[in-house]
């Protein structure tokens, strides 16, 4: 089953933009790992959600994203209580909401088309007649 990690940080004063271009740059080759978002979440403060094939894949991951961090601890500030510069969780899906479906659109109205007509004399069709 899917598996989520969300991480909340607190980032210097002044450091951002920094911290912002630091996970565009990123290409993390976590196996398993779907994707994920930074989400800003106030002044100062972001989360990371990441997504992941299971939640072994989380667990395996785990040095190769303390590795990551460490890139960018000198923009964090310490969350206090105790929780240092992150404050994660991860844990397996169980329940997934679907998207609603989308209205049908309703179509325009065709446009008709004029009656092509020829530059010559304007000849009128008699009823029942074949056209040529």
């Amino acid at each position: 089953m899917t598996a989520f990690n969300v991480v909340r940080f607190k980032v210097k004063p002044g450091s951002e933009a920094q911290f912002v271009e630091h996970h565009r740059m990123a290409r993390p080759g976590f196996k398993g790992f779907l994707g994920g978002s930074l989400i800003k979440t106030g002044d100062q403060t972001f989360c990371f959600v990441g997504e992941w094939r299971n939640f072994d894949s989380i667990v395996n991951a785990r040095p190769q994203m303390v590795s990551m961090l460490d890139g960018m601890r000198e923009m964090l500030e310490d969350l206090g209580s105790g929780l240092g510069v992150t404050d994660p969780v991860s844990g397996s899906a169980v329940v997934k909401l679907a998207s609603p479906k989308p209205k049908a659109k309703k179509r325009p109205a065709k446009a008709r088309r004029a009656a092509k007509r020829s530059k010559g004399k304007r000849v009128k069709a008699k009823r029942g007649a074949k056209k040529r």
